[in-house]
């Protein structure tokens, strides 16, 4: 594929290497760069890229004719994502999108920013996609459903047709929405759960059907590094 886009990738842990695979691979980017916080600085080349500090990215990479990508996970219920996403907004450079080759996009499907779409996804008639928003692979996203800003879906989840996803929402391996339901921001679907109801707060749902499990929130589960 013919390299007509410079990209720098924002991250250094496992979710950047895999995206400077799959930028270089299968898609018209070209990976010249990575970039992380000045504080999380540990190397100064990667994949035998230089890797720079992010508050100085944009007068080393200009933002008019750079793209970034931030290739980092769920940490934090996406909120590290987010941040450095709206860092590299800020500083005025284009945030590209990685959509597989492999996966099954219908005609008028909507895509936003910084997005990370893998292999096997299907996502069906009018579905839309908002910004930093990962679907991991081998996903279902069912006709004119709307997955919203900063979600993370992992691997072989249904969301049914008509389904609504709120912000910063987490949809662990395995799960299914049903149809016509509707997820509150800031949810953490647990493995193998089942939501037949829309959810009515944030917080952990698990089980099926799905129900919340009282005094925990979903931010609590992930303030590790991933």
């Amino acid at each position: 594929m013919t390299k007509t886009r410079r990209l720098v990738i924002v991250g250094a842990g496992e979710t950047a290497l895999l995206a400077h695979e799959y930028f270089t691979c299968d898609s018209p980017f070209e990976v010249v760069a990575f970039s992380v916080e000045r504080a999380f600085l540990r190397e100064d080349r990667l994949e035998g890229l230089p890797v720079v500090p992010l508050e100085e990215l944009a007068a080393r990479y200009a933002p008019d004719s750079h793209y970034a990508f931030v290739a980092v996970s769920y940490t934090k219920l996406n909120r590290v994502r987010t941040r450095l996403y709206q860092q590299c907004k800020a500083q005025g450079f284009r945030m590209a999108s990685y959509v597989s080759s492999r996966a099954f996009v219908w005609r008028n499907v909507q895509i936003g920013d910084n997005c990370f779409i893998l292999e096997q996804n299907v996502l069906q008639y009018a579905v839309r996609i908002g910004n930093n928003v990962t679907l991991w692979s081998g996903n279902h996203v069912g006709h004119q459903s709307i997955v919203h800003d900063n979600v993370f879906v992992s691997s072989h989840v249904v969301i049914s047709g008509y389904c609504e996803v709120g912000d910063r929402c987490f949809l662990g391996v395995n799960s299914c929405v049903a149809d016509h339901v509707k997820v509150a921001p800031d949810c953490l679907i647990a493995a193998g759960a089942v939501v037949l109801r829309p959810t009515q707060a944030a917080g952990l749902y698990q089980g099926n059907p799905a129900a919340r499990r009282p005094g925990i929130t979903a931010l609590q589960y992930f303030q590790t590094p991933a």
